[in-house]
Parts: C-alpha cells; sequence; structure tokens
C-alpha cells in the first residue's frame, strides 16, 4: 500500500509539472515558438515573460522527447530570423551572428512581431555568450531526435551556423585555444569573477564545434570546418590539462615557481602559490575525486566548482573517462556541500565577506550562499542525471530525484534555493519557473530510457588527435613532478 501511495505521489507530481509546462508555452501567430521564463503570476513579469534562449533547452529536450518537434522547430526558426546577417557599423548593435538572449511577442495594430533583446536591455547590459552555443546544440538535439538531417542543410540554416563559428573563430588578441568572454554572459549572468575562460562557455564552446562540425556541408564551409578541425583537439587538450585539479595536479601546482620566462616554463600562467586555497583543497578533495576548475588565465586558477562545466564536460564527452569518473566521486563524496537538500548548487564554495564584497560589487542578490553565488538550481537535475546515468552511478539520480520532486511542487517550482543546504526558497526566486519544471522532467525521461543521452552527448575525440596536443604541457609537469 505505501509503495502504491508513493507511485500516485510521483504521478500526482509529474501530472502538475505537465500541466504547468503547458501553460508557459509561448504562441506567436498561433504557432508554439518557445517557453516562457516563468509564468508566476503573484508578481511583476519584467523580463520573465519572454522566451530565453538558455531557459528554452530543456523545454525543448523533453518536447523532442516526447514527439513534440514542432515548437522546437519553430523555435528553430524564428530565433535564426533574429540573427543578424549583415556586419554593423554601430558597436551598439548585437553583431553579425548573434542569437539573441530572449525574445517577446509583441502586437502592433492586430500584428504579430517577435522582439529580439540581445542583452540592450538586460541588467548591466551584457551581451549573452552561450546563447549561439545553445543554440547548436538544440539544432543538432533536432537532427539527432528527428532523424533529419535535411532542416541543419537548409541554405538558411547553414549560414546562420557559419555565421556562429565566425563569431567564435574569428582572428582575435588572445593566444589560447578557449574563448575570451566577459562576466556575466552566461547562465551566471551577474558579476562574479568569471571573466576571462569560464569553465561553463568553454565547455559549451567545445560542444557547439562538435555539433557544427557534424552539420555543416564542405561545400562553401571548408575554411570554417578546417578551422573546427584545427581548434578541437587543442581546446579539448587545454581543458582537460590545464583545468583539472585532484589530489595529484594539486601537489604539482603547490610546489610550482612564479616569474618562469620561455620555452621550458612549467608555471604556465605564472600561478602565485598564496593564491590557492590548498589547505582547504587538501581536506575536501577525495583521493579519488576531481575536477575542473572554474577559471584559467593570467595568474588566475579559480578552484571553485561549477556545476554546469562539470557536468556538461561529463555529458560532452570532454572529459576524459577518467575525469569523469573523478567529478562524479567528488559530487558523491561531497553530496552534502553539493546537493544537500536541493540538487544542486550552481558554484560551491560561496564568496563570502570582503571577497563577495569586492568580486560582487556588492551584489545584493548574489549574498553569500544565494542566487549565482552558490544557490541550488533545480534545472542541473538534469544534468547531474545525465552525467550519473553516462558514468554509471544511475542511483545518484534516482536519489537526487527522490530528494527534490516532492519539494519542488510543495514550493510551486522556485527558480531556486538559498542557504548551505538549500532549505530556504530563494530570496527574489520567481514560482512556476519554467526551466526548473523541464529539468524536473527531462531528468524522469532519462532515467526511464538511457539512449536519451544521444542528443546532448558525442563520442570521444580519436587519442591521435589530441596526443600531440597535450604532449609538451603534459612533459613538463611530469619533469616538474620528478624534480
Amino acid at each position: 500500500m505505501q509503495r502504491i501511495n508513493e507511485l500516485l505521489t510521483e504521478e500526482t507530481i509529474e501530472a502538475s509539472a505537465w500541466k504547468a509546462l503547458e501553460k508557459s508555452i509561448l504562441y506567436y501567430k498561433g504557432r508554439p515558438v518557445g517557453t516562457v521564463a516563468a509564468y508566476d503570476v503573484s508578481v511583476e513579469a519584467l523580463n520573465y515573460d519572454q522566451c530565453f534562449i538558455r531557459d528554452f533547452v530543456s523545454s525543448a529536450l523533453i518536447f523532442l522527447l516526447k514527439g513534440r518537434t514542432d515548437i522546437v522547430r519553430n523555435f528553430l526558426e524564428e530565433t535564426l530570423k533574429l540573427q543578424p546577417k549583415e556586419r554593423q557599423l554601430d558597436a551598439y548593435k548585437p553583431s553579425r551572428g548573434l542569437i539573441p538572449a530572449s525574445f517577446k511577442v509583441v502586437s502592433d495594430n492586430g500584428e504579430e512581431y517577435l522582439e529580439a533583446d540581445f542583452g540592450e536591455h538586460a541588467i548591466a547590459r551584457v551581451t549573452p555568450v552561450d546563447s549561439c552555443l545553445w543554440w547548436i546544440l538544440l539544432l543538432r538535439a533536432y537532427v539527432v531526435a528527428t532523424k533529419d538531417i535535411s532542416i541543419a542543410y537548409q541554405p538558411e540554416f547553414q549560414t546562420g551556423i557559419r555565421l556562429i563559428m565566425e563569431i567564435c573563430l574569428a582572428n582575435r588578441f588572445d593566444m589560447y585555444p578557449t574563448l575570451l568572454v566577459p562576466d556575466g554572459a552566461c547562465m551566471i549572468d551577474r558579476r562574479l569573477g568569471i571573466y576571462g575562460h569560464p569553465l561553463e562557455l568553454q565547455v559549451l564552446f567545445y560542444a557547439a564545434l562538435r555539433a557544427a562540425r557534424e552539420m555543416l556541408i564542405c561545400q562553401g564551409n571548408q575554411d570554417v570546418i578546417e578551422a573546427i578541425d584545427n581548434r578541437l583537439p587543442l581546446l579539448c587538450a587545454h581543458i582537460r590539462q590545464h583545468y583539472w585539479i585532484d589530489i595529484n595536479r594539486l601537489n604539482a601546482i603547490y610546489r610550482f615557481r612564479s616569474e618562469e620566462y620561455g620555452k621550458t616554463a612549467v608555471n604556465l600562467f605564472n600561478i602565485y602559490v598564496d593564491s590557492i586555497p590548498y589547505y582547504e583543497l587538501d581536506k575536501w578533495l577525495p583521493k579519488k575525486g576531481g575536477y575542473l576548475a572554474g577559471n584559467v588565465g593570467p595568474s588566475q586558477l579559480d578552484t571553485r566548482f561549477f556545476s554546469l562545466g562539470n557536468l556538461m564536460a561529463i555529458i560532452s564527452d570532454l572529459a576524459t573517462e577518467e575525469q569523469a569518473q573523478a567529478i562524479i566521486n567528488l559530487i558523491e563524496e561531497r553530496w552534502e556541500d553539493l546537493v544537500g537538500d536541493m540538487p544542486i548548487k550552481i558554484c560551491y564554495p560561496a564568496l563570502e565577506s570582503e571577497e563577495y564584497r569586492i568580486v560582487t560589487g556588492c551584489d545584493p542578490k548574489n549574498i553569500p550562499w544565494s542566487y549565482h553565488n552558490a544557490g541550488s538550481w533545480p534545472v542541473l537535475i538534469w544534468m547531474l542525471t545525465a552525467a550519473s546515468i553516462k558514468t554509471n552511478k544511475p542511483y545518484l539520480a534516482t536519489k537526487a530525484l527522490e530528494i527534490a520532486q516532492t519539494r519542488l511542487f510543495e514550493d510551486e517550482w522556485p527558480e531556486y534555493y538559498d542557504g548551505k543546504k538549500g532549505r530556504l526558497i530563494g530570496k527574489q526566486a520567481r514560482k512556476y519557473q519554467t526551466w526548473t519544471i523541464a529539468g524536473f522532467l527531462l531528468a524522469k525521461e532519462l532515467i526511464k530510457n538511457r539512449s536519451y543521452l544521444s542528443l546532448v552527448s558525442f563520442d570521444e575525440l580519436p587519442p591521435e588527435l589530441i596526443s600531440r596536443a597535450c604532449e609538451f604541457e603534459i612533459g613538463n609537469v611530469d619533469r616538474y613532478m620528478s624534480r
């Protein structure tokens, strides 16, 4: 009888989630084109009545799994029309190739049109970098789900992919294979010290390169394809080597010398020993655990754990099999820190005291253990589920859902949670947040059918492609460890 009651409860929760997801669908000229960010009528809408590209991904994936391919196709087609195709001389206008952060349906004299926001209305006016990367990944997921590659081969889609790749692969001052971006240009869309080469965007960049490489046809795109083929192994090797932290790597960094010059330098980024919290990491890192650092750059190694980047590194096969197991082992061993009472923290630990004031600019929404500053985001449940299944630890996904589902239902599907354990509904969190709802439903579906991972996963890059790129850096570290 108890098991029957549990099943009825789960069915009730899922039914509620589906009803809320259906209510969030945004229509344009009678056609479904996306989902609003949140359907919380108790507060002013602001921009939560718009469809955000990054937010819609979890909704789109669950729609694809359920055969609701029309809404995803409509979304892809309409957002592609919003992409600027001409070069801009005005620096205050969106560059050619950008995909907007969000869009809304506007009516004027009985006529409907879509109004895009490229960041010119956003808080702090930050232009999103991740929108175009998520758009390519979603296009590829649509192709995998429908087995219809013809959409990607349409001239307008080939142009759209090419323009995005031209932005990402453009000539630049930077000499790393990673993508140089400003603070606030991704899911963490407020100042949090992630400017430079943040992990989240590097992983999405890698996955978008893989997706674009699959969908671009050679005719007219050979230069872009060659650029992708050159960049991918370098990017892969760079992240696997320089972003990786485990106890062995920590030992190597701990003994780094600074101010090295020349080709034989081991401390390539001139990381200063006193900037790394070695003793906290020494206690926190499990013997068989590890993770990818939040950011790497000149004299910078951000040792915070960022969930989206690490989980997507597993899902997209950017992390090696050994690294993927180490990341999931870390999450399991440090479950109370990273998951607690609501999966899963966007980053860990929080910036506190003077560091919080300096790095965030005293942002009242990003106070310690809130919002982006180590708040808990239920949308990440689907990524935790996918990563757990991919590393053959599905019980972690089941455990996370058991923790979350009843509370999410009772709390009316909040955007995020606050506190060290995620026990407080976010101070400014919207309820009936669409990606919270969709993330929960998507996690449920992934547990039911492992094959759904193919929508967001790739095969391992051939080892010979990245061996040369790794050789120099790894050889130097090995020599340093043997001193």
